[in-house]
């Protein structure tokens, strides 16, 4: 098994993603495209990190620290190259609550054993099971993301008060704000027709930033949320006991945060695969992902996952390959070691405008279009997935969307059980099943009967059906009581071997035939191995 997950690593590094003919010139070409959208996504990233250690409760460079080795780290090993990894807000949301009641280094250690928990989930191979999740989740998943982000930005428009409390901006200060995120949007747009040397993003926050400085116009400007300069991150062992009572404390909060970053992580997968036409491995980046979190937590940082907007960024960008990821996570460096007072004056309303065209590209605006178009159903998923991400968080979103889904998904096919009946020659009747029987359909398979009108022969031919579960073959048997106790015949055709087997009062009367269907029953897996499995 990690075998596979290294073949793929060692895939993912061909240069057929970015190699071309091999001229010189068009290699040069792309590592310069790779280059200017890392240092893109790396610009992007400053404001988000420090925003999030704000929201976890912890200094600015835990946030920063995290950003740059669990990019470093994913960019290297992860399963889709060009996707980015960071310090979230899906994660410091639950952090918060740990950092307040026990401290810093409890959040290290929780980091820590996060990681590792995702290494075991990627090493299982459970990372697959992503696929589980239907098409309305993700478009919910996408458009409740693409407004968390924007909401996300809409705190940039508030200042220090009098009495230090944040209230919004009024008057010119918002004008100019606003006009600035308008010439930022402006660019990004325009730029692509102009020319495609430099990343539009960047070219937005670079003619903005000169603005800004040039002029001296008074606007909120990184350096106002925190100062970025630091050191190299120190190796760093969390200082908590080596308890029972600390394993309490610290197993919960990460089985939470290990969850909700492979959950976000491997739907932004898919997001960045379906963009770029390639598809990345799930195991390997939950492998990936552990990693990180693991080193990190270790290196004093708060720990991370997979960012659909700074991913959004780079891809727009141009970045298609690891490099763009790596040089993202080494700039977000520099800016700490060396360049922190140069960053620091980049004007805020650039990373705003750069972030509202994040959001206009990652809303799905087709789903407003289809909603007519697709079972209602759906439409209700995609709307509810797309709530309970923007009040709750994404992991509780994307479980409740699958549950709703699957519980549709049971109720569509419970309806679809019905019977074709005739009679044979010698005055017998035949109930030709169609649709699943489980235990969503059990009712109504029952109701399609009527022992006591029924001739003395009865045949249920199960050609067209198929017995799922436990619940369909306790069906079948109390159906077979009930034509025992009328003292009528049954009789049972086309069942599986397995149901053969596992039907006991019902099982004489079954009839052998050559075509009987070979399929599964998951109760057989469950009394032979003693775990749940389905048929094939």
């Amino acid at each position: 098994m990690p075998f596979r997950i290294l073949a793929a690593f060692a895939d993912s590094y061909s240069l057929a993603d970015w190699k071309g003919d091999g001229s010189p010139g068009q290699l040069i070409g792309r590592i310069k495209i790779e280059l200017l959208a890392g240092l893109t996504v790396a610009l992007a990233l400053v404001p988000e990190a420090v925003a999030f250690a704000f929201v976890a409760g912890v200094h600015p460079l835990v946030g920063l620290y995290a950003a740059f080795l669990v990019g470093l780290i994913t960019a290297v090993l992860g399963g889709r190259p060009g996707m980015i990894s960071g310090a979230t807000g899906a994660l410091a949301v639950v952090m918060v609550a740990l950092v307040a009641s026990h401290g810093v280094e409890y959040l290290f250690a929780t980091v820590v054993l996060m990681g590792i928990i995702q290494i075991a989930v990627g090493l299982l191979r459970l990372g697959k099971f992503i696929r589980l999740v239907p098409h309305p989740v993700m478009m919910g998943f996408v458009n409740g993301l693409a407004i968390v982000i924007f909401l996300a930005q809409l705190t940039q428009f508030q200042v220090p008060g009098p009495d230090g409390v944040k209230v919004w901006m009024t008057g010119w200060p918002l004008v100019t704000m606003l006009g600035l995120v308008a010439l930022t949007m402006a660019i990004i747009w325009l730029m692509p027709k102009i020319t495609s040397v430099i990343p539009a993003p960047l070219a937005g926050i670079g003619v903005v930033a000169a603005l800004v400085i040039g002029f001296g116009i008074d606007v909120p400007r990184v350096g106002d949320l925190a100062t970025v300069k630091g050191g190299l991150p120190d190796f760093h062992i969390p200082m908590v006991p080596l308890t029972l009572e600390t394993l309490e404390i610290i197993v919960p909060y990460a089985v939470i945060l290990a969850a909700i970053g492979l959950i976000e992580s491997l739907l932004t997968l898919n997001l960045v695969g379906d963009i770029t036409g390639k598809r990345g491995g799930a195991s390997q980046e939950c492998v990936a992902q552990g990693l990180a979190n693991t080193v990190t937590g270790l290196f004093g940082g708060m720990g991370g996952c997979a960012m659909i907007g700074q991913s959004m960024i780079n891809v727009q960008s141009g970045g298609r390959t690891r490099i763009s990821g790596i040089s993202a996570a080494l700039f977000l460096l520099a800016f700490i070691l060396v360049a922190s007072s140069l960053i620091e004056q980049i004007p805020l309303a650039a990373l705003v405008g750069v972030m509202f065209m994040v959001v206009i590209g990652t809303f799905a605006w087709q789903s407003f279009l289809i909603l007519r178009r697709i079972p209602l159903t759906d439409a209700l998923v995609m709307g509810l997935v797309t709530v309970v991400t923007v009040l709750s968080d994404l992991a509780v979103a994307v479980v409740v969307g699958v549950i709703v889904s699957a519980l549709a998904y049971a109720w569509n096919n419970a309806t679809r059980i019905h019977a074709k009946t005739h009679e044979t020659p010698e005055g017998g009747k035949v109930y030709q099943i169609e649709g699943p029987l489980f235990f969503g359909s059990t009712d109504g398979f029952d109701e399609l009967f009527k022992p006591e009108s029924d001739p003395g022969l009865v045949i249920i031919d199960f050609m067209n059906s198929r017995v799922v579960d436990h619940s369909a073959l306790q069906a079948i048997e109390a159906l077979a009581q009930k034509y025992q106790a009328q003292g009528k015949t049954l009789q049972l055709r086309h069942l599986s071997r397995d149901c053969h087997q596992l039907l006991k009062r019902a099982g004489q009367l079954m009839l052998d035939s050559d075509d009987d269907p070979t399929y599964g029953v998951a109760v057989d897996y469950f009394v032979k191995t003693g775990s749940l499995g389905g048929g094939h």
